[in-house]
């Protein structure tokens, strides 16, 4: 019986050795066959190509294969990455990701051309200056939308519930980042809205809170998180704890069961528990999604707005040999109750929905926000 097992392990082992042969053999056939498709294209295409672009589209694809949020950043595009994330850069103001081989807008930054011409959360950008954008990578996109300052652009998008295309023309612009804003609302409701997750949002956002309740007279506190793309995880986490005592905030889950990680809530509540009320809508993602999703389950705060992004997965940025990068997803976001907002986002408490065209944020048509000041005034 003895031999027989171990004649059994020595099948099994010969197996596995065999099949990661197979495996090797066939990604090293694969490598072949894209040199010979490469050279036939090179041969026989109709026009003259440039082979490095077709292999950063290659590199590119097979990235982008893997979900819509990984992407090979050329020397060039890594360059620009790194002046955007600086906090000023030239463009428009709209974060995107490619979707259903289109450029889907995740949301435009307050105060940019793009959020003052009227794009939204959701819209299909299809046509950048009469260019159609369908086959097109999300970096080669990007890069039609850069221009000089001053300049203008016409974008033409599709929008739900919009059977026609609609037309934009923006300039561009030099675009500041300034994540925080605040406002004392009916002289007792502090309002914090924050537009990312920078280096020193979480700074920000307690200088605000120690602002707008120094006299101890603020009642409640709304903070706006609509059309805020996300940012750094640190941010998010410390943003959160600031109205918690205690308990998760979140959990990443990564492929290396070592690398999961749990972040809890230290005790100090900087607002003692006042009511809190979260404006969130489709353009909330990543970090606005932990931040909300959060203080949901912990029954904290009332989230009010719309559905919001789905993002629920974590990016890093892998620098490469030829001074490129790739931003390649290691890790998915989980909230204190244990599920994924990755293509589900977070649900509002109370559903409510942009009224109409002429909706602006934190305006007399700011339905959702009017909607949040009489909840807590009531």
């Amino acid at each position: 019986m003895k031999k027989f097992y171990i004649s059994l392990l020595f099948i099994f082992s010969v197996l596995n050795l065999n099949s990661a042969i197979s495996d090797e053999t066939d990604i090293y056939k694969k490598i072949d066959l894209f040199g010979e498709v490469l050279e036939k294209i090179n041969e026989e295409y109709v026009e003259d190509i440039n082979q490095s672009e077709s292999m950063d589209s290659a590199i590119n694809g097979l990235l982008q294969s893997l979900d819509p949020y990984s992407a090979y950043l050329s020397p060039d595009n890594f360059e620009e990455m790194q002046t955007e994330t600086s906090g000023e850069f030239g463009g428009l103001g709209i974060e995107v990701s490619m979707e259903a081989g289109v450029v889907k807008v995740i949301t435009p930054l307050d105060d940019t051309p793009a959020s003052r011409a009227g794009l939204k959360a959701g819209d299909y950008i299809v046509k950048i200056n009469d260019v159609q954008v369908q086959g097109k990578t999300l970096s080669e996109a990007v890069e039609i939308m850069r221009g000089p300052v001053g300049s203008d652009i016409e974008i033409t998008v599709r929008r739900r519930g919009v059977k026609k295309a609609l037309q934009f023309t923006l300039t561009r612009e030099i675009i500041e980042i300034q994540s925080v804003k605040s406002d004392l609302l009916d002289n007792n409701i502090g309002y914090l809205r924050l537009t990312s997750f920078n280096e020193n949002s979480a700074q920000q956002i307690k200088k605000r809170i120690n602002e707008l309740d120094k006299d101890k007279k603020t009642k409640a506190f709304i903070l706006d998180l609509r059309n805020n793309p996300g940012g750094l995880l640190s941010q998010a986490i410390k943003i959160t704890d600031y109205f918690l005592d205690n308990g998760e905030i979140v959990s990443t889950k990564s492929r290396k069961a070592s690398e999961n990680r749990k972040w809890f809530a230290r005790d100090g509540d900087l607002t003692d528990g006042k009511p809190l009320v979260v404006l969130i809508n489709y353009g909330s993602a990543s970090a606005s999604e932990i931040v909300a999703g959060a203080l949901k389950d912990h029954k904290r705060a009332i989230i009010l707005g719309e559905n919001s992004y789905g993002k629920g997965s974590v990016q890093s940025i892998i620098p490469l040999r030829n001074d490129g990068a790739i931003r390649l997803t290691i890790a998915k976001y989980y909230l204190p109750s244990g599920t994924s907002i990755s293509e589900v986002g977070v649900t509002p408490d109370i559903e409510i929905s942009e009224d109409g065209d002429e909706f602006k944020i934190k305006t007399e048509t700011d339905n959702q926000l009017n909607y949040a000041i009489k909840l807590l005034n009531g």
